[in-house]
């Protein structure tokens, strides 16, 4: 018996662009197109009628946006979306960024024409997102995501802080950047611990990431600096496109950007950040392996848990993807297992528990 494929509807306000995604999509063979949509209007209405598997959805269209669509969509008539984003766009990273934080799984970014020298690239992005969308837990998207800490106009004061002794390393994937909103606006600005978030993400949109992560929290939140030192209670995000890890030892420690060849398919990876905080922190250090495709960070977690520190996974529910935590829980086991909400208050715990000196 012939396996039934996956139906996709695939939304773009340009004919070419619908035309082009969806014979990507076609050319795995092991998706189907079902339909296409000019706008967010005809997108929500198609999802009535043909019921797809999974939408791929523009950001910026006319009439009804990407955001505005994936708002109803999500709200009534839940399924796995990929955001399709133009690049160059400022904006439209912005509103990328957006999606992410309210259910979209995953982004890909537009090729750039007909003849273009990134169709290859795009084509296997696009099959990476909807084989990760296929994989999707939709009980963990649909999951509100918890409050931010409120914030007005301007960025939450924050506060100076001395050379870090104790580390908090994070791992994450996809589904990432909304489990990261609701974990690091909830770390209290006296946490004790800097903090080293790897997220599988393309440059600008890193960059993009650590500046609304930054207005949410009252830590410090910046993309990571080549040779800057680690400061306790400072959040810092490795820039798409380089692997972070550390150098010296607890206290003077210092961050280290590298351009080395990809690990498990993506720059920046967690295991080499992970490794390195092992080797740096031992006993003080905690890693976090949170919702994503793959294995990165597992081998990392090992090593951190053999040199005496400790591993904290989320759980299967809350996961929008279980592979990461899965792989870490296989090769690294876990000292606490928590779902997303609960992530921060558990970090919280384990740095004063340390600051107090009682082992974990």
């Amino acid at each position: 018996m012939t396996e039934r494929l996956s139906t996709v509807l695939v939304v773009d306000d340009s004919a070419f662009m619908r035309t082009l995604i969806a014979e990507m999509v076609e050319s795995t063979r092991e998706y189907q197109v079902v339909g296409t949509a000019a706008d967010g209007m005809e997108a929500i209405e198609a999802v009535r009628s043909l019921d797809p598997d999974i939408v791929t959805l523009d950001i910026e269209m006319p009439r009804l946006d990407g955001l505005q669509a994936l708002d109803t969509i999500m709200r009534e008539m839940a399924r796995p979306v990929v955001m399709l984003s133009a690049a160059g766009s400022e904006r439209g990273n912005e509103m990328t960024l957006q999606a992410l934080e309210r259910g979209a799984i995953e982004f890909v970014r537009k090729p750039s024409g007909p003849i273009s020298i990134d169709l290859l690239t795009v084509r296997q992005e696009l099959l990476a997102a909807l084989n990760a969308a296929r994989a999707v837990n939709m009980a963990g998207v649909r999951t509100p995501p918890q409050a931010g800490v409120a914030v007005g106009a301007e960025t939450v004061p924050k506060k100076n802080s001395g050379a870090a002794r104790r580390v908090v390393a994070i791992a994450a994937s996809t589904g990432g950047p909304r489990a990261l909103g609701e974990i690091v606006p909830h770390l209290p600005d006296n946490l004790g611990a800097a903090v080293l978030i790897v997220q599988h993400m393309p440059r600008e949109f890193t960059r993009s990431l650590s500046h609304r992560l930054d207005l949410m929290s009252p830590l410090p939140v910046a993309e990571a600096v080549e040779g800057e030192p680690l400061l306790e209670n400072h959040v810092y995000l490795a820039p798409g496109g380089f692997h972070m890890t550390v150098t010296g030892d607890r206290g003077i420690a210092t961050i280290h950007l590298d351009t080395s060849a990809t690990i498990w398919g993506v720059r920046p990876a967690a295991d080499p950040l992970f490794v390195s905080v092992a080797d740096a922190f031992g006993g003080d250090a905690i890693g976090v392996i949170l919702t994503g495709m793959g294995r990165d960070g597992a081998e990392g977690l090992r090593r951190i848990r053999a040199a005496g520190g400790t591993a904290v996974i989320q759980d299967r529910d809350s996961s929008i993807i279980y592979g990461m935590p899965q792989a870490a829980m296989s090769i690294a086991g876990a000292d606490q297992v928590a779902p997303v909400r609960e992530i921060a208050r558990v970090i919280k715990d384990l740095c004063r528990s340390r600051k107090r000196g009682i082992g974990v």
